[in-house]
């Protein structure tokens, strides 16, 4: 069951089974990958590269590498959050052995061009792993086309159970076990193999790269009802993001003058479920580092709310979101007023 498991989830990322690794998330997965890929080619340098819009787990990832004697470099974004091939170029040295570049934000959506980043590192010489839990079986991913040695995936963002996950790395390249003696997983991972929990993630994602086409016509058609409703109706919210490389089903959203965490308590009052950005970082009540990334002030990057789409939203919903902030923003304005 195991080894067609692999085999399918390869096919979905032209990948080979050999290469895939159970994990317990998309967290482990980054951490399991990114370490085991730097302890196998440690001798050849100490230099990593990565983005200042990393998820969490990464973006905590690289800072404690920086206390085990790695260099890390954080590549800056521009406003749309997309990184420039000339900064990842210039931060390239003789020492550098990897570089982590995330497919897509989970904040505002912006899709990194993984192709270009791919062939440039691989001119190089350099490893190259992508955070690809937001983009899996939601828009095509080419490991081989892409020239990524290796990537993370998670369940539950394919509506598959919590708690499973897997890395993709290149069969072909050398990696070192994180905890030794590991026979699970080839080495890779220790614990028993979560079978069910494995199964249940690939009839999801299977499910939904088999919709992939249609389910991202169908979040256009959302996403364009949402922003041409906001337009319409002149309330002051920006749509933050890239206006072309993006997923259709994030949207990051800033309402003007209105804190993004009241903005979300009033939609939740209405039964309509948004957040004020990555839900991993929610619980710090801090900006959002996407927003300090792309240039703003941090009063504006507390202004920042996502939306998010999903198999089950439809145009209702949309209208009902659109209702539920333009009373709350006109409410405001006019208790302001008096």
């Amino acid at each position: 069951m195991l080894t067609l498991c692999r085999r399918e989830l390869a096919a979905m990322i032209n990948g080979e089974a050999e290469g895939i690794y159970f994990t317990s998330g998309g967290t482990e997965a980054n951490v399991l990958a990114i370490r085991s890929l730097i302890a196998a080619h440690r001798h050849k340098g100490n230099h990593l590269i990565t983005t200042e819009v990393e998820h969490a787990s990464l973006y905590h990832l690289f800072q404690q590498l920086e206390t085990e004697g790695y260099a890390v470099t954080y590549l800056p974004v521009d406003r749309f959050g997309r990184i420039r091939l000339a900064d990842l170029e210039r931060a390239i040295t003789p020492q550098t052995i990897l570089a982590s570049i995330q497919h897509a934000n989970s904040e505002i959506g912006t899709i990194q061009p993984l192709a270009d980043i791919g062939r440039l590192l691989r001119a190089r010489g350099i490893l190259f792993h992508s955070d690809c839990v937001q983009t899996f079986a939601k828009i095509q991913l080419d490991v081989k086309a892409m020239a990524i040695d290796s990537v993370s995936i998670s369940a539950h963002k394919v509506y598959g159970p919590k708690g499973v996950g897997a890395v993709y790395i290149d069969p072909h390249l050398h990696w070192k076990p994180v905890f030794p003696g590991t026979t699970h997983e080839s080495g890779f991972r220790p614990g028993t193999v979560n079978v069910p929990g494995i199964v249940a993630f690939l009839t999801a994602a299977k499910q939904l790269y088999e919709r992939m086409e249609g389910e991202q016509t169908r979040f256009e058609q959302l996403r364009r009802r949402l922003l041409d409703a906001i337009a319409a109706k002149q309330l002051p919210i920006a749509v933050e993001g890239h206006p072309s490389c993006r997923l259709a089903h994030i949207v990051g959203l800033s309402v003007t003058g209105f804190e993004g965490q009241l903005v979300m308590l009033e939609c939740n009052r209405a039964g309509i479920a948004i957040s004020t950005g990555s839900a991993c970082q929610v619980g710090l009540q801090a900006p959002s580092r996407t927003m300090l990334a792309v240039g703003k002030t941090p009063e504006e990057a507390k202004q920042f709310v996502r939306v998010s789409l999903g198999t089950s939203t439809r145009e209702i919903e949309i209208d009902q979101l659109i209702s539920t902030l333009e009373q709350f923003i006109r409410t405001r304005k006019e208790v302001w007023t008096r």
